[in-house]
């Protein structure tokens, strides 16, 4: 009995310990990277294609990646992050919540899709038009380059690397996502 209390107590103490450390995960940007503002979320919004992104578990392996960001009537976005699984041969979707770190006209948000946990969305450099976007997440090791449609052009590839690398990021180990499936859900 007081062997089950134990591993029952210490259980319980390493379950309290990674909820309060993934709560303290930063979500503010890296030092040196200053989120776009002016921000227009109205624009931002909609169907997003992941050109090229640092690999990390919960996207190893997924071909024809998209995002697709929608306000929600209290202020918050709802993320819809699609994807082709390769190892499983289908479609595999995560459906997220994102605030704002402060001001709308900032983009810099939490981003959940697990519950109380967030982390940071910043918005490093933004096309004009809403065409493209360089994303960090709260360190250097998240970064993804998005665009309005399936392939960059190279000129705007080569422009966004050389912002990323002027960020700090480790444009080497960029990964760029095929597109080359129909997405089943419009």
């Amino acid at each position: 009995m007081h062997s089950l209390f134990l591993r029952r107590t210490v259980l319980i103490a390493v379950l309290g310990a990674a909820a309060v450390l993934a709560g303290c995960a930063s979500t503010l940007p890296p030092q040196g990277i200053t989120p776009v503002t002016p921000f227009d979320l109205a624009r931002y919004e909609g169907r997003w294609y992941e050109a090229a992104r640092l690999n990390h578990s919960f996207e190893r392996g997924m071909a024809d990646v998209s995002a697709t960001y929608q306000r929600q009537a209290d202020g918050s976005v709802r993320v819809i992050n699609r994807g082709f699984d390769t190892a499983k041969n289908d479609w595999r979707q995560a459906i997220g919540k994102a605030l704002f770190t402060g001001d709308a006209s900032t983009a810099s948000l939490n981003v959940s899709f697990f519950g109380p946990f967030y982390g940071g969305y910043h918005v490093a450099a933004l096309d004009a038009d809403y065409q493209w976007a360089l994303v960090v997440g709260p360190d250097r090791s998240y970064c993804w380059i998005l665009s309005r449609s399936k392939q960059l052009a190279p000129a705007v590839r080569e422009q966004l690397i050389a912002r990323a690398q002027a960020l700090g990021i480790d444009t080497q180990a960029l990964i760029w996502v095929m597109h080359d499936r129909t997405d089943p859900q419009p």
